[in-house]
């Protein structure tokens, strides 16, 4: 067994060892049962309606990326790259070692296109930029329905409004041809967020909830920025003990707050199988790369691998 097969085994095996620690801390905090019983007494309906409005934001995502690729002059039919984006969502949640579904996506796309390494990388990394910056414009207009957090609205508005304009600036200063199409792209990236705001609002109304919704929204979102510290298997443990957490800061149901975790990374989970049929049956996107060819799409990046670039929302 080579170094690089040993490392990626090695990756995948702490990554399992971590996520069990945390959803054993977790599990800690919170009754067990009483998730459990929340769980199964769900209606299935909604959750059903969850699970449809997630897998629409993952169709507006791959439209999104499509612009930015559109950026470096890079026009790919819209179901193509739809496909496309169901075998990285596959490798990214079953596949969790080597260099995950962005590499896998950025290296077909470069045997099949010619582009350098790098255009693609960047195209991909600020595709989850806007991601980033949806999040922060949805939990901003939360803020203003939560008495826990108690300072002036117009504070956050205007860090939003400032922060957009310097990422603007920024990029159409050192990065013009990847700020084409900037309100076009960060709608669409509002637009799948927000289909994903209203999914966990789906999984809320599956427990005939009543209650204020912003506490566990604003929560929610906040776990997909930790989230990004991929330590996890597909997110799974560290946005829940994020939740667990939040529960007591805002006073809210952490068990709730963790059902919510665990519903949506159950329904994206599910949303990610399709893609099994790109990496198994279908021949759209063979031959797939062998380990040398991995390899040298991670030389080609610098600093560091594709992970530690593309894991934002």
């Amino acid at each position: 067994m080579n170094k690089k097969k040993l490392w990626n085994i090695s990756k995948i095996a702490v990554k399992i060892v971590i996520t069990s620690l945390l959803i054993w801390y977790v599990f800690q905090k919170i009754d067990f049962n009483k998730v459990k019983e929340l769980f199964l007494t769900s209606d299935a309906s909604f959750i059903l309606l969850a699970f449809v409005l997630y897998c629409t934001s993952q169709v507006v995502s791959s439209w999104r990326l499509r612009t930015f690729l559109e950026n470096i002059d890079l026009k790919l039919p819209f179901w193509f790259n739809f496909r496309l984006y169901l075998l990285g969502m596959f490798y990214n949640v079953f596949l969790p070692g080597g260099i995950g579904g962005d590499g896998y996506k950025i290296y077909l796309l470069r045997r099949k296109f010619k582009l350098p390494t790098k255009r693609l990388l960047l195209a991909l990394f600020f595709d989850r930029l806007s991601g980033l910056w949806a999040i922060g414009f949805i939990a901003v207009c939360l803020i203003i329905f939560i008495p826990k957090i108690d300072i002036p609205a117009t504070w956050p508005v205007t860090a939003l409004l400032t922060g957009t304009l310097v990422y603007y600036l920024i990029l159409r200063r050192f990065f013009r041809e990847y700020s084409r199409q900037f309100v076009i792209s960060h709608c669409k990236a509002g637009m799948a967020q927000s289909l994903q705001v209203l999914a966990v609002i789906c999984i809320l109304l599956a427990q005939d909830f009543d209650g204020k919704f912003a506490p566990y929204l604003f929560s929610f979102l906040l776990s997909s920025i930790i989230g990004i510290i991929n330590v996890g298997i597909a997110g799974l443990g560290v946005k829940d003990v994020f939740m667990a957490h939040a529960a007591d800061v805002f006073d809210i149901s952490a068990d709730l707050a963790v059902l919510i975790s665990l519903t949506f990374w159950l329904i994206s989970v599910l949303a990610a199988l399709p893609g099994v049929w790109f990496v198994y049956r279908s021949k759209e996107f063979e031959p797939m790369p062998d380990e040398e060819e991995i390899k040298n799409v991670e030389d080609d990046l610098d600093p560091g691998s594709i992970e530690s670039h593309l894991k934002m929302p």
